[in-house]
């Protein structure tokens, strides 16, 4: 089977049920990813899982070691990526605690390390970034939210804001106006990395609250928690349910 990796972002620091294996430090030419890369079983397969913001959540999403956790993924041989990211809703669908598989995502961040193809290369190389998740991940993904009887929206654009503020509510209303449907702060320079180290890659949005200017009041760091908590379930469902299916 196909190695796989599920990167957890915030709301899930851990992965219920792993059955840990053991836990690997590794040195990258990039500095250290924000947490040692814990294997496990789940289903009785084996997985990787590593907490983006590190174990416990101390690392804010700008100062995300990308490079350092994706390079550390493809040296334990990992060649698909299930990466879970908390989200604010912007679309009418993406109320609070649903899930979405993004298709397409549009980058607003800067200053990031974006790129591994930067230092000492022969040539300029570019990554065609069409589709910026994997096509066949996604699908199996949603095939797994079926069999998990968990309704999901199978397609949205995610939209990667700088952070670790929120947003103002007219940056959301522009954002609006540019296709997003999701608003986040970790997909990128993420899903653009997986794809430079030929990895296949696909996201579980979770939205944890209604993004700025979609409901009265200001955005709370309880309703993000609660919401979480039942969104992050869900998501962890679905991913027992996609090593089931692909197991088979």
């Amino acid at each position: 089977m196909t190695k796989l990796a599920i990167i957890g972002g915030t709301g899930l620091t851990q992965m219920p049920d792993l059955k840990i294996i053991k836990r690997d430090q590794i040195t990258t030419p990039y500095g250290s990813p924000s947490a040692e890369y814990i294997t496990g079983e789940l289903n009785h397969t084996e997985v990787v899982f590593l907490a983006r913001h590190g174990n416990p959540h101390s690392i804010p999403p700008h100062k995300i070691n990308y490079r350092a956790n994706i390079w550390g993924l493809k040296e334990l041989g990992v060649e698909e990526v299930i990466a879970v990211a908390a989200v604010g809703g912007i679309a009418e669908d993406m109320a609070p605690a649903h899930i979405a598989i993004p298709d397409q995502i549009i980058d607003y961040t800067y200053g990031r390390n974006h790129t591994f193809f930067e230092d000492d290369n022969d040539a300029v190389t570019h990554i065609d970034f069409t589709y910026p998740y994997s096509q066949k991940l996604r699908s199996r993904l949603i095939t797994a939210a079926a069999q998990a009887n968990i309704k999901i929206t199978p397609l949205g654009t995610y939209g990667c804001k700088q952070g670790p503020r929120l947003e103002t509510s007219a940056e959301i209303r522009r954002m609006e106006r540019d296709g997003c449907d999701l608003v986040g702060m970790t997909g990128m320079p993420e899903a653009a990395l997986a794809k430079e180290l030929n990895m296949d890659y696909a996201t579980i949005a979770v939205v944890a609250n209604w993004a700025a200017g979609k409901t009265e009041g200001e955005i709370t760091m309880a309703e993000i928690e609660q919401h979480l908590h039942k969104g992050m379930a869900n998501a962890a469902e679905i991913v027992k349910a996609f090593i089931a299916l692909s197991s088979n």
